[in-house]
C-alpha cells in the first residue's frame, strides 16, 4: 500500500471485496439484504474497543492528500514513506540537483563534451537544410540571379536542370553527415547513462548495506529495491533529458535565430517572445510538479514494500486466509497511487496543450506577416517557406523540450530520494578507527566495562536524522571473557542476552561505557577487521536464494569443495546434503524454503565452522534440532569452542551445563555467574530456572525460559 495508510490495511475492506476500488474510489455500498446502518450495528455484539476504524477508501486518502498539498508549498513533497524525509520538508532546488548529478559525471566529463560537440556539428549541418529551400526556390527554380558567390565564385554554370541536382546530392550529403554525427554522440551519451546506472546503483546499494543496523531494519526490503530499480536507474536518464536534449534545443535555437536576424530583424523580434512563455511556463507550472512525482515514488516504495513482505510471510497469509484482505491492501495502494498518477498527467497535458495551441498560431502569425511583406515586394518567396522551415525547427525542439519537462521533474524527484537516502549517516559514521588489526596476533579476550546500551528510536514524522533512545535494556555490564572461554546466557525472554551479543559482535556501540578485544576499545578497530574475526548462527537462520554449497562457501569466498565437505560434517549437515539429489548443488530457494528448520539450521552452524572465527555467537543455534541431531553437533562442537572466545544463548542443559561460565540476565542486569555446580549450590535465579526446566508442571507461566 501506498506511504501514508499505514494502521489501516486490514479491517473491513474485505467485506465488500474488490467493489469499492472497481471505479476508482466508488464508495463500496452494501449489497442486497445487507444493512450497514447504526440501528444493524447497534445490535451486534460488542467489539473490542481498541480495534482501529475503518479502512478509507482510495478516494478519501486521495482528497486527504489533495486538502493537504494546497496547504503546502507547491515545492513540498506531503506524503509519507518508508525512504522519505519529513512531511513537508523542502525539496531541493534544481540548482543543488544540477550540481550533485554534476559531480556524478566527474570521470566522463570528456565524453559528455564530445558528445555535445558532436551534436552542435549535427544540429549545425541540420541548420543548413531550410537555407536550401531558398536557394532552390529564388535562385534555382524561379530563375532569378543569386548572389555572386553561387554564381561566379563556384562557377556552377546557369544550367538549372544540374544545379537543382547538386543541390539535391549536397542535401543528401549534409544530412548524412549530420546523422552520423548526431548518432555517434547519442551512441555514447546512452553507454555513458548505462554506467551511471550501474554506477549509481552500486553506490546506493553499498550505502545502504553500511547504514545502521536499527535504521537498515526500518526500511522495507520492496521500499530499497525501488529506490535502486526505478530512483537510481531514472537518475541516469538525466544525461539525456537534463543535458542532451537541452543542449540541442539551446544550439538549435540560437542557431536559428541568428539566421532569422541576418533574414529579417523583425522577423527575429517576434520569434524571441517564445523565449519568456518557456521562463514562464517553468516557473509556475513545471516546477510544481516535481512534489507530485516524489509523492507518486513515495507511495510505488510503500506498495512494492507491501508485495515483497506479503510474498515473503505467504505461509502466514494463507494460514490465517488472508490472501483476499493482502490483495485488496495491494489493490487500494495502486489506486491511490494511480490517481495521484492522474493528477500529475493533467498538469503535464495541460501545458503540453497550450503549447499545441501556440505551435499553429505563431506559425499562422509568420503566415499573415511574410505573405502581406511578399505582396508589398519586400521579401522574396524563398524567404517565406525559409522562414516557415526555421521556425519549426524552433518550435519542434522547444515543444519536446517543454513536453519533456514533466519527465525531468519526475527523474529529478526520483534523484531527490536517492540522495536523501545517500546522506543518511553510515554506521559508527561518528567514529573513527585508529588501530590496525592482525587477525594472527588476536587472542579473542572481550570485556565489558560499564556497558549500558539502550537501541535508537526514529520520532515519528521527522527526519531519519532525528533519533532518540528507548528505554535502557542493557544496564552497567561488567564481564571479562578470557581468550577460548564459552559464556552461556541464560534468563528470561526480554533479559538483554541478544542485546548483549549484539554489543559482543559490534552491530551496536554502548550508549555507556565500552567494550574491548584485548584490551582495545572496540571503537579504535576498524568494524570490518573486527566483524572479520566473527562466526554467527542466529536462532532465525536467514539462507540465500542458491545451492547448499554456495551457502556454506558464503562464510569464506576462497573455500574449496572440500572445505565445505568437512564443515558440513562437522554440522551433522553431510548425511542429509547427500540424500538430495543433487547433494551440494541442490538450491534451497529462497530464505531456504525447500528445507526443514532443523536443516537450515545445521547448514548455518556448517557455514559459521568454516567461517574459522575467533569469535562465535551462538544465540539459540540448535533449538529446531531433534536431540539426537543435537547431541551430534554438541559432540562436533566442543572442540571448535575450546578454541574460541564464544557467547552461547540457549536454553537446553546440554547447551548450558558444559560452558565455562554461565551468566545468568534479568531485566538487563547481570545478576549471577558462575559455573553450572556453583550457580546449582547457590541456589538463586538460576536454579530456580533450572527447576523450572525439568518441572514445567509447577513453572510460573510468567518465567518463560528464553
Amino acid at each position: 500500500m501506498g506511504a501514508g495508510a499505514q494502521g489501516e490495511w486490514w479491517h473491513s475492506s474485505e467485506s465488500c471485496g474488490l467493489r469499492e476500488e472497481t471505479q476508482l474510489g466508488e464508495l463500496c455500498h452494501p449489497g442486497p439484504g445487507k444493512r450497514h446502518n447504526s440501528e444493524s450495528r447497534a445490535t451486534r455484539a460488542p467489539t473490542i474497543s481498541h480495534m482501529p476504524p475503518r479502512t478509507r477508501s482510495s478516494r478519501q486518502r486521495y482528497q486527504n492528500y489533495r486538502d493537504r498539498r494546497k496547504q503546502t508549498s507547491i515545492h513540498e513533497a506531503v506524503d509519507e514513506t518508508t525512504i522519505e524525509k519529513k512531511a513537508g520538508q523542502r525539496s531541493r532546488t534544481w540548482w543543488t540537483l544540477a550540481k550533485a548529478f554534476w559531480a556524478l559525471l566527474r570521470g566522463h566529463r570528456w565524453t559528455v563534451a564530445l558528445a555535445l560537440l558532436t551534436l552542435t556539428a549535427s544540429v549545425a549541418f541540420g541548420l543548413l537544410l531550410p537555407f536550401s529551400t531558398k536557394v532552390a526556390i529564388d535562385y534555382i527554380i524561379t530563375d532569378a540571379p543569386g548572389p555572386v558567390i553561387i554564381d561566379d565564385a563556384l562557377g556552377l554554370g546557369t544550367d538549372r536542370s544540374r544545379l537543382l541536382w547538386m543541390l539535391s546530392i549536397a542535401i543528401v550529403v549534409v544530412s548524412v553527415v549530420s546523422v552520423g554525427l548526431a548518432m555517434w554522440g547519442r551512441w555514447q551519451t546512452t553507454r555513458l547513462t548505462k554506467r551511471l546506472q550501474v554506477k549509481l546503483r552500486r553506490e546506493v546499494f553499498d550505502h545502504a548495506v553500511r547504514l545502521p543496523l536499527h535504521r537498515v531494519q526500518s526500511i522495507k526490503t520492496g521500499g530499497v529495491a525501488s529506490v535502486l530499480r526505478e530512483d537510481a536507474g531514472g537518475t541516469a536518464e538525466l544525461l539525456f533529458s537534463m543535458i542532451y536534449n537541452p543542449w540541442r534545443a539551446i544550439v538549435t535555437l540560437f542557431g536559428g535565430l541568428t539566421i532569422l536576424a541576418i533574414v529579417d530583424w523583425r522577423l527575429l523580434a517576434g520569434s524571441l517572445i517564445v523565449i519568456p512563455l518557456v521562463y514562464l511556463s517553468h516557473r509556475t507550472w513545471i516546477a510544481g510538479i516535481r512534489p507530485i512525482y516524489r509523492d507518486i515514488r513515495s507511495s510505488r516504495s510503500g506498495i512494492d514494500a507491501h508485495a515483497t513482505e506479503a510474498f515473503g510471510g505467504m505461509r502466514v497469509v494463507r494460514g490465517f486466509n488472508r490472501q483476499r484482505g493482502e490483495t485488496n491492501r495491494f489493490t487500494f495502494g495502486n489506486h491511490y497511487m494511480a490517481r495521484q498518477e492522474i493528477l500529475a498527467w493533467w498538469r503535464s497535458r495541460l501545458l503540453e496543450v497550450a503549447w499545441a495551441v501556440a505551435i499553429p498560431t505563431a506559425t499562422a502569425a509568420v503566415i499573415l506577416y511574410a505573405g502581406h511583406a511578399y505582396m508589398r515586394g519586400e521579401v522574396q518567396i524563398g524567404d517565406i517557406a525559409m522562414f516557415i522551415g526555421y521556425l519549426m525547427m524552433l518550435l519542434g525542439p522547444l515543444e519536446a523540450l517543454v513536453g519533456s519537462a514533466t519527465n525531468i521533474q519526475n527523474q529529478l524527484a526520483g534523484f531527490d530520494r536517492v540522495l536523501d537516502l545517500r546522506d543518511e549517516p553510515t554506521e559508527f559514521a561518528g567514529t573513527a578507527a585508529t588501530r590496525t588489526l592482525d587477525p594472527a596476533r588476536v587472542a579473542g579476550r572481550l570485556t565489558f566495562e560499564r556497558v549500558s546500551f539502550a537501541y535508537p528510536r526514529m520520532r515519528r514524522g521527522r527526519s531519519p536524522h532525528a533519533e532518540e533512545a528507548n528505554p535502557p535494556v542493557i544496564h552497567a555490564i561488567d564481564l571479562d571473557v578470557r581468550p577460548g572461554e564459552t559464556i552461556a546466557l541464560v534468563g528470561p525472554s526480554g533479559a538483554g542476552k541478544t542485546t548483549l551479543c549484539n554489543l559482543a559482535a559490534r552491530f551496536y556501540d554502548p550508549t555507556e561505557g565500552r567494550v574491548l578485544l584485548d584490551g582495545v576499545d572496540l571503537r579504535e578497530i576498524p568494524v570490518t577487521d573486527y566483524r572479520a574475526l566473527l562466526g554467527i548462527v542466529e536462532q532465525d537462520v536467514f539462507l540465500f536464494d542458491g545451492t547448499i554449497a554456495q551457502n556454506i562457501a558464503y562464510a569464506r569466498r576462497d573455500a574449496s569443495e572440500d572445505d565445505v565437505r568437512r564443515a558440513a560434517e562437522v554440522a551433522n549437515a553431510a548425511g542429509f546434503i547427500g540424500a538430495l539429489e543433487d547433494g551440494y548443488r541442490t538450491r534451497i530457494g529462497e530464505r531456504g524454503v525447500r528445507l526443514s528448520g532443523g536443516q537450515k539450521q545445521r547448514i548455518a552452524i556448517a557455514r559459521a565452522v568454516l567461517a574459522d572465527p575467533k569469535i562465535l555467537i551462538l544465540d539459540e543455534a540448535t533449538s529446531s534440532l531433534d536431540s539426537e541431531s543435537e547431541q551430534l553437533i554438541q559432540q562436533s562442537l566442543e572442540g571448535l569452542l575450546k578454541t574460541r572466545t564464544s557467547f552461547v544463548i540457549a536454553h537446553r542443559l546440554s547447551t548450558v551445563r558444559h560452558a565455562d561460565r554461565i551468566v545468568v540476565l534479568e531485566d538487563g542486569r547481570m545478576i549471577e555467574v558462575g559455573t553450572h555446580e556453583e550457580l546449582l549450590a547457590k541456589d538463586g535465579r538460576y536454579a530456580e530456572l533450572l527447576r523450572m526446566q525439568l518441572d514445567p508442571k509447577n513453572a510460573k507461566p510468567t518465567l518463560t525460559e528464553a
